[in-house]
């Protein structure tokens, strides 16, 4: 008597029914996450405001916010602006009453390169309380540890 063993009668690995597998390959998952992760570390640091201004060091807290404030630079050319757009000093007010709808209780952080004049500063400052804002901060880098001891 023969016997059949449900193989279609073959022999060997060609007779062999395969299953599908219920197991999720992440390999692949695991490649994209660390690509996307590595992308993002160094895209990170450039996301920062885009002027480039020299910071004068001061001795203070760092302050906090929950919005997201308006930063006025004013370069070593003594050129301003707004965020990442250059605006003249007399049309400044007019963009940020713009720019916030007029809004006095906008935080806004005015940041000046060392190296230019303090009255520059002052001139911005006083177009910006002009216009009606009440909440202007200077900004400047905290000194390193390492040169204070």
């Amino acid at each position: 008597m023969a016997m059949n063993l449900g193989n279609g009668g073959g022999s060997g690995i060609r007779g062999m029914r395969h299953r599908p597998m219920s197991e999720i390959n992440v390999t692949p998952f695991v490649d994209v996450m660390l690509v996307l992760l590595v992308v993002f570390m160094v895209t990170a640091p450039l996301l920062t405001v885009g002027v480039p201004v020299d910071l004068p060091k001061a001795k203070m807290d760092v302050i906090s916010t929950p919005e997201e404030p308006i930063v006025i630079s004013i370069d070593v050319k003594n050129r301003i602006y707004i965020q990442e757009t250059e605006v003249p000093l007399e049309n400044l007010a007019a963009r940020l009453a713009a720019i916030t709808g007029a809004n006095p209780e906008t935080r806004i952080f005015v940041r000046g390169d060392r190296a230019i004049a303090y009255g520059r500063v002052m001139e911005v400052m006083g177009s910006v309380r002009e216009a009606g804002f009440k909440k202007v901060s200077l900004l400047a880098n905290l000194p390193d540890a390492k040169k204070n001891k």
